[in-house]
């Protein structure tokens, strides 16, 4: 089961001016192959399917632990996304008039954004491809799961860099200092996870690729509280062995790792306005306030 919780990981304070096609990129960090839809699916499959959990039970909670935090990501991706599509339509040319073009969005990269999710967030990649199900891995061998699962932060990182390269929105830096750092955590926990288990120093490979999170202006404000040190336990009672794997030296800077109980503190999620322009919430203005003063007195 998961504890859901109404907060994002980090305050993504409302931008003052849209950017869909910067908002089409970052849709790679949601429903790529690399995305954090594949991660939190392929580490949640793998928790469904491990096998012989008495005996490995280090790897299982540390596989599951990590799962809960990565539907956090998704969150703060698609949070992000709905920033970045926030006032990309005009509405004050349409008036409520069918039939009226809709100035800025035929002219936008990624269509889909005003057809189908009415300004939102996809289940898909920046080509507006969506996920597959084929992006999980779950082989039940322990020693290949968790490869592929370096493997797979690997190739979120080199992605995550390509599109902060490709905008300097401020909503999406923010966004992408945050999890360079998360993310980095799971890169070496997998990589201690692979060394507890083989012997294999996987920890020379960081970083994957070799662009340390100092390079980056946004990664500073997290670094300098430690988050690329820390491993959250997002749950009250259980994975209280991933302490276990989650030990010893960070290979960044030398200092000591530790696990914290409970989630990051978070911040309130971002409450995003209506856009009459295309028909989203689909009411009147006003209507939706007169629904929910009618729905209180009922209470």
């Amino acid at each position: 089961m998961i504890l859901k919780i109404d907060r994002l990981a980090i305050e993504l304070p409302m931008p003052e001016d849209p950017d869909p096609d910067a908002a089409a990129a970052v849709q790679e960090l949601l429903g790529g192959r690399f995305g954090e839809m594949s991660t939190v699916m392929n580490y949640t499959f793998q928790s469904f399917n491990f096998r012989g959990r008495k005996d490995a039970k280090p790897y299982y909670d540390l596989i599951s632990n990590i799962s809960a935090e990565e539907y956090g990501h998704v969150e703060l991706v698609a949070a992000t996304i709905n920033g970045m599509l926030t006032g990309a339509s005009d509405p004050s040319q349409v008036n409520g008039e069918v039939g009226v073009t809709l100035p800025g969005a035929k002219e936008n990269r990624l269509s889909h954004h005003f057809i189908v999710s009415g300004q939102g967030a996809l289940v898909a990649n920046s080509l507006g491809q969506p996920w597959q199900g084929d992006y999980v891995f779950n082989s039940g061998d322990l020693a290949l799961d968790l490869l592929h699962d370096f493997f797979l932060e690997s190739g979120a990182r080199a992605q995550k860099i390509r599109v902060y390269e490709m905008t300097d929105h401020p909503i999406a830096r923010q966004m992408l200092g945050y999890l360079l750092v998360r993310g980095g955590v799971h890169q070496v926990a997998y990589a201690k996870a692979l060394e507890e288990l083989t012997g294999a120093t996987v920890t020379k490979l960081l970083n994957m690729p070799n662009v340390p999170n100092s390079k980056f202006p946004e990664t500073r404000q997290w670094e300098e509280r430690g988050l690329h040190r820390i491993l959250y336990r997002f749950s009250p009672d259980d994975y209280r062995e991933i302490d276990k794997i989650w030990k010893g030296e960070h290979p960044q800077d030398g200092e000591e790792v530790e696990v914290v109980d409970g989630p990051p503190e978070g911040a309130p999620r971002p409450d995003t306005p209506a856009q009459p322009g295309i028909g989203v919430p689909g009411y009147e203005l006003g209507e939706l306030s007169d629904i929910a003063q009618r729905m209180m007195q009922r209470a």
